[in-house]
């Protein structure tokens, strides 16, 4: 093991396991004004707005002396005018903490609602790496999906009218100050979305374990938000990698295991965790433009483009590859690896290729032209890319041989 770089960025707290959600209120009352009663603004969707666990969530926020609002049209893949609505409906109110409450775009919105009521706009300004000027205000994230790891990550990603595909806004300014992550809010998670979002959390993971490992120059975590392979990464996303191929099968057969429900919001905190710090590569650079031909959900698209990517990048990291083969027991080799990674997709129905998701044959080199615009990911990947190797991999994913 190279104990050479060890960075880890995180919440200031993160409370795990069934029931935690029941934390909440205390956790915002510490986190605003202890004498005249905290204001909470709640973003989440319309679904879990009408959910009796809301319900118990507000009451035992007004028993707590909070003032407690909810914003409730939170739109999926985030549209940037989403944010603007919510900062327009809320900004008189003035909160003191956000908790975004539900999927990746109600915990991404309470982040980027934040840094908006907290520092000046437009958002596009902060478009990039360490643009976030200060600190933002309070942000507790509590998860109802497993996979984006959004909880505990500094990043959010938005889809901007102006701009062809998402974009991301990256600071450890974003990280959320608590995470509360309450495996039963996940028991009425769909079947297909868990498996979406199981094959996203394992991207992450085996990603961060497999990126490029750079020099690790004091520097380092000062002008990176993403620095690639390092020791402490390596400790979370290993962990999570053996979570889920031991448990994701089980969540997916049965959604009401909660045993195995447990098991994978574990896994995604802690992949997470790993590229909160180590950052992703490959598959999620080229899902930004194939998600934005096809409409599909991210999760879908970088589960789909995962197999892929690794057989491009064993030749350039083939010993990282063997060592998550090693850890979840099914070889000792790169294409030991990515044939168990095949095997658990197709156990959970994930699709094959890209063509069962509609990808477009005649937009092979728009769609890798603009992978290459995702910058951080393109130079955390392993082997190198260029739009011409891009689109080689698209069209291997497209039509497999």
């Amino acid at each position: 093991m190279n104990f050479d770089l060890g960075v880890m960025r995180a919440p200031a707290r993160i409370l795990f396991g069934v029931g935690q959600r029941h934390a909440l209120a205390a956790a915002a009352r510490t986190l605003g004004s202890r004498t005249l009663g905290a204001r909470v603004l709640i973003c989440t969707d319309a679904r879990f707005a009408e959910l009796p666990e809301m319900a118990d969530i507000l009451a035992r926020m007004k028993a707590a002396g909070l003032d407690a609002r909810v914003f409730s049209d939170t739109e999926a893949e985030l549209p940037l005018g989403n944010i603007g609505a919510c900062v327009a409906q809320h900004a008189a109110f003035d909160p003191q903490v956000i908790v975004g409450l539900g999927g990746g775009s109600c915990l991404d919105l309470a982040k980027l609602v934040s840094l908006s009521l907290s520092h000046e706009g437009p958002l596009s300004r902060y478009y990039g790496e360490f643009k976030v000027p200060g600190p933002i205000r309070p942000v507790i994230a509590v998860p109802t999906t497993s996979g984006t790891g959004s909880e505990v990550t500094p990043v959010a990603v938005v889809a901007d009218p102006d701009r062809a595909m998402k974009v991301g806004i990256s600071s450890p300014e974003l990280i959320p100050h608590t995470a509360i992550c309450d495996p039963e809010l996940t028991l009425s998670c769909p079947l297909g979305l868990t498996a979406a979002s199981g094959a996203d959390a394992l991207a992450h993971a085996i990603e961060a374990f497999c990126a490029i490992r750079r020099k690790p120059d004091p520097e380092i975590a000062m002008t990176r938000v993403f620095v690639g392979k390092n020791v402490l990464s390596d400790h979370h996303a290993l962990a999570a990698i053996r979570l889920i191929f031991d448990w994701l099968p089980r969540a997916v057969a049965d959604g009401s295991d909660l045993e195995a429900r447990s098991a994978i919001m574990l896994a995604s905190t802690l992949a997470g965790l790993a590229f909160a710090t180590a950052g992703t590569a490959a598959a999620h650079a080229i899902q930004y433009p194939i998600g934005a031909l096809t409409h599909t959900a991210h999760g879908l698209g970088v589960g789909v483009l995962l197999p892929y990517t690794m057989e491009y990048n064993a030749e350039a990291a083939p010993e990282a590859y063997a060592e998550v083969a090693k850890a979840i027991g099914a070889g000792n080799t790169a294409s030991d690896a990515i044939s168990a990674v095949r095997e658990l997709f197709r156990t959970i129905g994930m699709p094959p290729d890209l063509g069962a998701i509609g990808m477009p044959e005649d937009r092979i080199d728009w769609a890798a032209e603009n992978a290459m615009n995702a910058a951080r990911l393109v130079e955390n990947n392993p082997r190198e890319l260029s739009a011409a190797a891009v689109a080689r991999l698209i069209r291997a994913a497209l039509v497999p041989s």
